[in-house]
């Protein structure tokens, strides 16, 4: 009998075993999967509910709308934005337990350049995520351009989105520091879930740089000292030519796990990379062609006007997310500002570069390198 009784739980668990397997936790939702339910909870911050907490979204009889709002009372758009006051950080979001963020909207104003986002995993104490918010969604240049991609959209009129899936197992920490003499205002909303997070799952990191300008003969370090296990899944770059050729012939490098002097990934020139050919130009108007897909863009090129644009300027990026470049130990990214001599040799240049380097790994990273001073981050 207690065989029988043994053999008839075994069954029963073996039938249980699959739907505990198939249970969705709610990340990484798509169109394969948006129909599965989940025990996932949904959570949204904004200045409308400062704290993500249920049934407490807009309560606020204080705001920058109550003004507006004066005739309708509480519940009609009373707290729609934050004021940021000049030298001051402000925590966007603070986010306690498991979960991911999933989808960051905001509207920053004022000199993108001088607006510093920051993300902290956990008990961070050095954040992960330390890049000026333009250049985050890929407007590093200061002014508006339409970037569609799938992590990052730009729409208009300087609506900044993400949707990179940042995962976190205790707590999360966003903040926005104010470098400017003047007060800022954000509209902002960070949408997330809270749910158990897979033991593989790695924390999300994103690291600004800027060379201006990158001394002669020198490559230019997108990242470096990243040690731990991960992912690279993308970068942004802010190029100003000081020039007036081609700028765009040099090699980006991926050195993995060891590699000293040689990498393991060599790229075969600039545009390349970016996945585009032959200089971006458009063969018909013989000019350079923006372009944004899901994937790679140069979404942003600022020419000459005759007055104040004096040099120009592309912005361009590159995700990762079909081919994720991934390492065990250690990785580091540079990349060559080469163009042409006019007797066919190329020219090492000594152009304005600033980058964005995207990737996933495990805790703790290595420390960033100090932010460029509040001048060298201008873009003029």
């Amino acid at each position: 009998m207690l065989k029988k009784k043994l053999f008839a739980m075994l069954l029963l668990g073996l039938a249980v075993l699959p739907a505990l397997a198939q249970k969705f936790n709610g990340l990484g939702s798509n169109l394969s999967n948006i129909y599965r339910l989940s025990d996932a909870k949904t959570r949204s911050i904004s200045p409308e509910n400062f704290t993500g907490e249920k049934g407490k979204g807009g309560m606020a009889t204080e705001g920058t709308g109550k003004n507006a709002s004066r005739d309708l009372g509480q519940g009609w758009k009373v707290s729609p934005s934050v004021v940021i006051k000049s030298g001051q950080t402000f925590t966007v979001a603070e986010i306690n337990g498991s979960g991911a963020i999933q989808h960051i909207w905001m509207t920053p104003t004022g000199i993108w350049r001088f607006s510093i986002l920051r993300f902290y995993w956990d008990d961070e104490k050095e954040p992960s995520v330390e890049v000026p918010v333009g250049d985050f969604f890929g407007m590093g240049w200061g002014e508006f351009a339409t970037l569609n991609s799938l992590p990052v959209t730009v729409n208009p009129g300087s609506a900044f989105n993400c949707y990179w899936q940042m995962p976190f197992r205790k707590k999360c920490r966003i903040t926005l520091e104010n470098l400017d003499e003047k007060d800022m205002v954000l509209y902002y909303q960070v949408d997330y879930t809270l749910t158990d997070v897979p033991n593989d799952a790695a924390y999300f990191h994103a690291q600004f740089r800027r060379v201006n300008p990158i001394p002669y003969k020198q490559v230019y370090t997108i990242v470096d000292n990243i040690k731990g296990r991960g992912q690279y899944v993308g970068t942004y770059m802010a190029w100003g030519v000081n020039s007036n050729d081609w700028w765009g012939e040099g090699e980006i490098k991926f050195f993995l796990d060891g590699d000293k002097q040689f990498p393991t990934i060599n790229d075969t020139g600039t545009e390349d990379y970016f996945c585009g050919s032959y200089n971006f130009e458009n063969k018909k108007t013989h000019q350079y062609q923006e372009f944004s897909t899901p994937y790679a863009g140069m979404p942003q090129v600022i020419r000459p006007d005759g007055l104040y644009h004096a040099n120009q300027r592309f912005g361009l990026y590159r995700w990762h997310i079909p081919d994720p470049v991934r390492f065990e130990k250690d990785l580091r990214i540079t990349i060559q500002a080469l163009g042409w001599r006019y007797n066919g040799r190329y020219l090492p240049l000594q152009d304005d570069i600033s980058s964005v380097a995207y990737w996933y790994q495990t805790e703790p990273h290595a420390a960033f390198p100090k932010l460029p001073s509040k001048d060298d981050l201008e873009t003029k």
